[in-house]
């Protein structure tokens, strides 16, 4: 399997490497960073050399890289790679990967690559259990009752258990699952009105708070499953998702089977599964834009952005950017608006309108302003960039995927909570 790990910086120096196997020579590892790594050369993620092969992904400005002499299955390799570069992020309490971190915490990575492979084998990668007796870091904050849990076995068993991401004997006072369902929507609309691109993308995070170890059944208006089931409300509306990805915990089996969506969940915040949505997107505003240029010295706009969602609903921290001419500047008493507030930035180059809160109840509103070009030696003409649009919709879906139910099968009745919001991706109106 795997004969050695290694990390190294861009430039092909060495930070730390741990070898479970005599089969690849370190000679061979510092042949491949002088020849690959620092003559950036790296144009493929497995490379052979000498008979060795390495397996090289980057994690910002970090590479990661396994080595094995023998034919070893590459998905997994690098789905155990990806998955070591999130353990180090979680032990190290940040969300980039840098040189600075690795060299404060090298000890507390050589434990970690202890703990995660054995002989070249890739073990246990949940952060929840290795915290449970690797000490250091800031994965998780210890208990008093870690000691109790390793003089019962209940740590052992919670590691060479099927369930690694769960540990056993968990008790709740108050059993609660909040559900939030987060979409972002990405939408490229052309000078004409017409839409040229648009879909959603989106997630499902759950927090348990659950006692023992818990089965759940989570059900989606997904438009196979209402197909495929014969009790399901005609009027019930489905959705054709893409992409699906799921968290680790889901049966995969019994979801291929008849898309049932059952698993144990782990204890705490966790992303169920994310998907992608690329038909009948309901986009929460519509912008209309008109920006004439009058003559080479003077540009019109005339922006009116609606909502497209339910009176009882409200958009906050809502933001239209609109751009300008480089050589442009706007005066405050050129711009016109009875809702929000505009203000025109030099910097960006753009007039910037801001909604605190957004109410469906209302038909619309309209920005009007003119700003000045300045006169320069070359004229360019102007390359207009796309309107920008920031927003966020709660209790909003743009894919219209709801939540149909959850099942926790145990003793007693959990209280559930599931929340909507639907924020901005890449919004833009070209002009």
């Amino acid at each position: 399997m795997i004969s050695a790990v290694f990390l190294c910086q861009e430039n092909g120096d060495r930070l730390l490497e741990r070898h479970y196997r005599n089969d690849v020579s370190r000679q061979a590892i510092r042949a491949f960073r002088h020849k690959i790594v620092a003559t950036k050369t790296i144009t493929k993620p497995i490379v052979r050399i000498d008979d060795n092969t390495f397996f090289v992904t980057k994690i910002d400005s970090i590479y990661i890289a396994a080595t094995a002499s023998e034919n070893v299955n590459p998905t997994l390799v690098f789905e155990f790679l990806f998955t070591l570069g999130k353990l180090f992020k979680d032990y190290f309490k940040s969300t980039k990967l840098t040189k600075e971190s690795i060299r404060d915490h090298f000890v507390l990575i050589y434990e970690l690559l202890d703990e995660v492979v054995d002989n070249g084998y890739p073990q246990l990668t949940s952060s929840t259990i290795l915290s449970k007796f690797i000490q250091m870091g800031d994965a998780k904050k210890m208990d008093p009752e870690t000691s109790e849990l390793k003089t019962k076995g209940k740590l052992t068993k919670a590691i060479t258990g099927v369930q690694d991401w769960r540990p056993t004997g968990l008790v709740y006072q108050k059993n609660e699952v909040y559900i939030d369902v987060l979409e972002h929507v990405n939408l490229l609309m052309s000078t004409r009105g017409g839409v040229l691109r648009s879909d959603v993308s989106g997630s499902v995070i759950m927090k348990t708070c659950l006692s023992g170890m818990p089965t759940c059944k989570f059900g989606l208006n997904d438009k196979v499953r209402l197909e495929r089931s014969q009790s399901h409300k005609r009027n019930t509306k489905g959705i054709v998702i893409d992409d699906i990805t799921f968290h680790r915990c889901v049966r995969l089996g019994k979801f291929d089977q008849d898309r049932t969506i059952s698993f144990t969940p782990p204890d705490g915040e966790f992303e169920l599964m994310k998907y992608r949505v690329t038909s009948n997107i309901s986009l929460p505003f519509k912008i209309i834009a008109i920006v004439n240029e009058r003559g080479r010295n003077r540009v019109e706009y005339n922006i009116e952005i609606k909502p497209n969602f339910s009176e009882k609903l409200f958009a906050t921290n809502v933001v239209v950017k609109i751009p300008t001419p480089l050589n442009a500047t706007a005066k405050q008493k050129h711009m016109k608006y009875k809702a929000g507030r505009a203000k025109y930035y030099p910097t960006h180059h753009a007039i910037v309108w801001k909604f605190k809160r957004f109410p469906g109840t209302v038909d619309g509103y309209r920005l009007c302003a003119e700003v000045q070009r300045l006169h320069s030696v070359e004229e360019k003409p102007w390359v207009r960039p796309p309107i920008i649009v920031e927003f966020q919709v709660p209790m909003y879906c743009s894919s219209g995927l709801h939540v149909r139910f959850l099942q926790v099968l145990a003793s007693y009745k959990p209280v559930k909570w599931v929340r909507y919001i639907t924020q901005a991706g890449q919004y833009q109106i070209r002009i």
